[in-house]
This record gives structure tokens, C-alpha cells and sequence, in this order.
């Protein structure tokens, strides 16, 4: 059986595709915290969080598949 912990997109907690949802799962945090980091780091990084949104959308895969 693989124990591993590892991040999925949300299917429950989610608001565009469940990546801040899963994340925060991972961490056992409340999602909130996270959307407003990522939110931060759009805001200070000239809008690279929105490339990396989009990519870890691509990359992490959604509960639901596994």
C-alpha cells in the first residue's frame, strides 16, 4: 500500500480549480490562508502567481482521478 502523502487538486474545497484547496489539505490549513498568499504573491510578483496557478492546476492532478 503506498503511504505517501501527496497533493491533489480538491474536489470539495475549491473556487477556480481546487489547487489552494489541496494545498491547503496537504498542510493542514485552512484554505483561506492559502488563496491569500497566493493572492500576495501575484500582487508582488507582477502577476507570476497566475502562471504558476495555471501550471499547478496542470500538473497537480484532482482527487477524483486517483
Amino acid at each position: 500500500m503506498d503511504d505517501k502523502k501527496r497533493v491533489y487538486r480538491s474536489a470539495s474545497n475549491r473556487m477556480i480549480t481546487g489547487v489552494c484547496g489541496g494545498i491547503a489539505a496537504y498542510f493542514n490549513v485552512d484554505a483561506t490562508i492559502v488563496r491569500l498568499g497566493w493572492a500576495l504573491v501575484t500582487v508582488f510578483s507582477a502577476g507570476a502567481g497566475i502562471i504558476a496557478y495555471i501550471a499547478a492546476s496542470v500538473i497537480i492532478p484532482d482527487e477524483t482521478r486517483v
